[in-house]
């Protein structure tokens, strides 16, 4: 049997392949972020018949104040839990998993997109933005945690089998974690741990939010892929560290170069990340970035880089992608 077709069991989900939708923006929530027809739509044409064992939805903001831009889904109030369960239960329905990815999107959010100031580590302007944000107070990472855990508690009220926490793609966790963005002089800014040290208090916020039985994933940025960013050595010692906290499974891809880069061209792109990362942890590694064949899907696997692998784009373009593929193997 194809690898690819294989299940994976956890003690806290079954996945029945190991072929995984990831999350991508489509800016078909209305301005305030609120579930629309056009978003339910979208994920049960994407999600139809079951062909992925877990769909990932895109990245919800925990806050008013850490939103990318309009358009995006929050998951940053009690008012929203109505409409994400619709989401969920449109993706079970179809028979997938459905886990939710959170975030805060640090300097990364546009001005207009946020209720007050644009916050990050330190007051460094990001590479896509233009405006130079103030840096966050320690009670402000305080309550940023918080609202992690407070957002992570309504994925699983409103029926999600897991949630995903972002730090990648230059989004503030990942901002935390590279040198390019962090330049705190105290205990959240300097070496690799200190770095990491708000990624262990969300994952253990988090956990105590949300129960010993339901998964965590973390999408890590294995390399920022900068002169003086995020290098594999930094992220190999935060995946390590991160499962000691409580992540159940990582999903690797870029940093602040975000999920692509022009000289990347082979199916896979991020493996070479994957697999390192991979040899240092216990837990699954989801690999995803430039996967449009289900053969080389299929290698990556057996090469043992990766133990899921998340196609998106492919998927975007085509939404019989996946059954074109799982039914070719067959």
């Amino acid at each position: 049997m194809y690898k690819l077709l294989q299940p994976l069991n956890t003690n806290k989900i079954k996945l029945k392949n190991r072929l995984i939708m990831p999350p991508m923006a489509t800016s078909k929530p209305d301005n305030y972020g609120k579930v629309t027809k056009e978003l339910l739509d979208y994920y049960d044409e994407k999600s139809k018949d079951g062909y992925f064992s877990a769909v990932i939805i895109e990245h919800s903001f925990i806050s008013p104040d850490g939103r990318a831009k309009i358009g995006q889904l929050s998951i940053a109030d009690d008012d929203v839990i109505e409409g994400i369960s619709h989401l969920a239960n449109t993706i079970h329905s179809n028979g997938s998993k459905a886990i939710m990815q959170i975030n805060h999107a640090g300097s990364g959010a546009k001005k207009e997109a946020v209720k007050n100031e644009v916050v990050a580590p330190s007051a460094i302007v990001h590479p896509d933005n233009d405006v130079v944000p103030r840096e966050l107070t320690m009670r402000e990472i305080e309550e940023i945690i918080k609202q992690f855990a407070s957002a992570a508690s309504r994925v699983k009220k409103a029926g999600f089998d897991g949630v995903e926490i972002h730090s990648c793609h230059g989004y503030l966790l990942n901002q935390f974690l590279s040198p390019l963005s962090n330049k705190r002089t105290d205990e959240y800014g300097g070496d690799i741990y200190k770095r990491i040290k708000m990624h262990i208090e969300v994952v253990k916020a988090v956990r105590a939010a949300v129960g010993d039985e339901f998964p965590i994933l973390l999408r890590l940025a294995g390399s920022d892929y900068m002169d003086g960013g995020i290098t594999i050595e930094d992220s190999i010692v935060a995946a390590a560290e991160l499962e000691k906290a409580g992540v159940d499974f990582f999903d690797i891809s870029g940093g602040f170069c975000k999920y692509t880069l022009p000289i990347f061209t082979s199916q896979g792109f991020f493996s070479n990340l994957s697999e390192q990362i991979k040899k240092s942890v216990s837990i699954p590694v989801i690999l995803t970035g430039g996967v449009t064949d289900i053969i080389a899907a299929e290698n990556i696997l057996n090469e043992g880089k990766a133990d899921l692998i998340g196609v998106g784009r492919a998927v975007l373009k085509d939404s019989l992608w996946a059954k074109k593929a799982i039914e070719s193997l067959k």
